[in-house]
């Protein structure tokens, strides 16, 4: 997730000064997940940032002065992030930025209320603030104070975009000596309470000659106030150095006259042990349930309260005890409320919403056009079945039959209409999962504007065409591979991977698997039977084709020559060799079933892992299968399981003792079909699909 965090125009961001938005961000920043690819954005003149991730807009004053300053910020930010595809927008702050974010912006917004949302432009009127429940997200108040002021005079309206979210701090375990001072934290304006604060130390340090007093902040229109001359000023520091300060102090006041929106002080002091003394106003007391509340705004109650702290040791010292030990608002834990908030906003980010149950979109071809011929070779026709017996829900579409039934005279019109279709599913379905193979109609195109719909769909290829180095079709089959590489999060093959000549950090989410068996379409028990002929072989020129392609020959053919000079006495049973057309469908279960053997061969050099799909044909029904030693199926099966071979020879001899030894062979094939449904049913291997697809580490077997 990639966040933009938009701080208010001209927020303090440093380390010297920082305002109450500012360490908002900062902190909770530093235990977000999402930390690293969060990016600040704000406009200060001010240097020595409080994180690195800031990035200063700066703003053209000849602009500013022809609009507003905050819609010239606005419009530099929007051209600054337009194209780096932010997740979410974090405006804090500014309700009025947000039209301009809602229309120019294609992520989420958040915006954050530090302050009375009736004060600020954009949220003053009634109008304004339903606008922005309509349109926002999420819209997060830092009290329940300043929550109800948003909704204020507002009709009774739903509140589910709303939540709030404290400022929050690190508790701290360590002792710390107290000394006898009092302190003041904030701007030394009136607003604050700071004339009380400095009138109500006459008398307190008259009273008390060990005792100091200190303020911490600045003023720009500052007025001298008349104080005690053991009270210092030390202007604006640090928020460390605050934070130490408020540490080996004893009291802390905050006698504020305005509405505090919440009150960052009161929590700062009181999680550093301070007895706080504060007053009720706004969300102040909202910070802390061990702080002194004045029953009344004036210089005699605040005289009164603190001399009650230093006069009553174990009073004031449970009190610092309770309010260091009971801190209200934590920051990891409320982190991870922000981090849980931002994750809501993407309800298919994280797959396990419905106890992990998935929807998932399945894009091949069903071969309606074929009249579903080739349903038993169909890997995502097994998929399918296995997604749905794992419990997840499944859509399949096929391309190419779309296209084919819908396509008019114009070509480029039904791709368009393919595309469009596919979106508008998408949108409707919202799936977690798609997953496509050998789908001729998907382009880059396509998948990108899934990405852009739902940024956390996971997307996974499947190709079960030969990659080997040594065929007429292989850069055609790579490359189809490898167009959607950049795009896809997986892709799965069926052939070892290691055959490929990728980058390793493309073959790093390129995983093999074996073609699936599945036991309502692999449900025959050959071995059991007693088959006329000896070997079984099927091969075509192309599933679409079906037929023999006259004068079209490859190495199989010379294969199956030699072999049959040296097998006398075999039965064999070869179909798309010869005159002999292929078979397809119900006729190729009823070919293979009086066979006792079969040879899985493939075409080109035989590689490591690859095979055709029939072998799950082959073994799943109960043949004993025969296969070059050079395709290393002997990393699934051992040799009781199925028969390698090393040469044409070697063949040849295994094929006449299995002819004749009927009881081994039989053996052979059944300990063959258990052990290819235990390792790869359906079932086993969609779920592979799915772990793989999801970052998961899992092993094939």
């Amino acid at each position: 997730m990639k966040i933009a965090s938009i701080l208010p125009y001209k927020e303090n961001y440093t380390q010297k000064g920082a305002g109450a938005v500012a360490l908002w961000i900062s902190e909770f920043m530093r235990d977000s997940i999402f930390k690293n690819r969060t990016y600040v954005f704000g406009s200060t003149v001010n240097k020595n940032y409080l994180t690195k991730n800031y990035i200063n807009i700066n703003i053209n004053n000849i602009n500013s002065r022809l609009n507003s300053t905050t819609k010239e910020y606005s419009k530099n930010i929007i051209k600054k992030i337009k194209n780096q595809n932010f997740d979410i927008i974090e405006l804090h702050n500014r309700p009025v930025m947000v039209r301009d974010f809602f229309k120019k912006i294609n992520s989420k917004i958040i915006l954050y209320f530090h302050n009375d949302p009736t004060t600020m432009k954009g949220a003053k009127s009634v109008n304004e603030r339903i606008y922005l429940l309509e349109n926002v997200d999420k819209i997060i108040f830092i009290s329940k104070w300043v929550k109800q002021r948003f909704f204020k005079n507002l009709p009774a309206l739903s509140d589910n975009k709303t939540q709030i979210i404290y400022h929050s701090i690190d508790p701290i375990e360590k002792k710390i000596k107290k000394n006898k001072q009092i302190i003041f934290v904030g701007k030394l304006n009136e607003s604050k309470g700071y004339d009380l604060y400095c009138k109500s130390m006459f008398k307190v340090l008259n009273l008390y000659k060990d005792w100091k007093a200190y303020s911490v902040g600045e003023e720009k229109r500052f007025q001298n106030y008349p104080t005690h001359k053991r009270h210092f000023n030390l202007g604006q520091i640090s928020h460390n150095k605050v934070l130490d300060f408020l540490s080996e102090s004893e009291i802390a006041i905050i006698p504020s006259r305005w509405e505090e929106p919440f009150g960052r002080t009161a929590l700062e002091a009181s999680s550093r042990g301070c007895a706080t003394i504060i007053s009720n106003t706004g969300g102040l007391a909202e910070t802390t349930d061990y702080a002194l509340k004045l029953k009344k705004l004036d210089v005699t109650n605040i005289e009164t309260e603190t001399i009650k702290l230093i006069e009553n040791y174990e009073f004031r010292k449970k009190i610092q005890k309770n309010s260091k030990k009971f801190v209200k608002h934590k920051l990891k834990i409320n982190s991870k409320v922000i981090d849980l908030m931002r994750d809501s906003l993407f309800p298919f980010n994280k797959i396990n919403i419905n106890k992990g149950k998935l929807r998932i979109l399945n894009i091949y071809n069903l071969a309606q056009k074929l009249n579903h011929r080739i349903y038993n070779l169909s890997l995502g026709k097994k998929f399918t079945n296995g997604f749905i017996r794992n419990g997840h829900d499944v859509i399949e579409i096929s391309d190419r039959d779309y296209v084919r039934q819908n396509k008019g005279l114009n070509l480029l019109n039904i791709k368009d209409k393919f595309h469009t279709y596919l979106v508008e599913t998408f949108k409707n379905y919202n799936p977690d999962l798609i997953i496509f193979g050998h789908s001729d109609n998907i382009t880059e195109n396509i998948l990108n504007d899934f990405k852009l719909i739902n940024k956390n769909v996971i997307i996974s290829q499947w190709n079960e065409d030969p990659l080997m180095a040594n065929l007429p079709d292989t850069f055609v089959n790579i490359n189809k591979l490898k167009k959607f590489i950049p795009i896809v999060d997986h892709s799965f093959i069926t052939t070892n991977p290691s055959v490929l000549k990728f980058s390793k950090k493309n073959n790093q989410h390129i995983h093999f698997f074996m073609t699936p068996v599945d036991r309502n379409i692999e449900c025959f028990d050959v071995f059991k039977l007693k088959p006329r002929n000896d070997v079984f072989y099927a091969m075509s020129h192309g599933v679409n084709r079906a037929t023999l392609k006259e004068g079209k020959t490859d190495n199989r053919v010379n294969f199956l020559n030699k072999l049959i000079k040296k097998c006398d006495g075999i039965k064999y049973d070869f179909y798309g060799f010869g005159k002999q057309e292929p078979v397809w469908g119900n006729e190729f279960y009823r070919s293979l079933l009086n066979s006792k053997m079969a040879l899985n061969l493939s075409r080109g050099k035989p590689t490591k892992h690859y095979s055709s799909n029939r072998i799950a044909s082959l073994m799943g029904n109960g043949l004993m299968v025969l296969i070059d030693e050079k395709v290393k199926m002997n990393n699934f099966f051992n040799s009781n399981e199925i028969v390698s071979y090393y040469d044409i020879n070697d063949l040849a001899d295994k094929i006449k003792f299995y002819k004749k030894n009927d009881r081994s062979r039989i053996k052979i094939a059944k300990k063959g079909k258990e052990k290819y449904f235990k390792l790869f049913n359906e079932v086993k291997i969609s779920k592979y699909i799915i772990d793989k697809s999801l970052g998961k580490k899992v092993s094939l077997i």
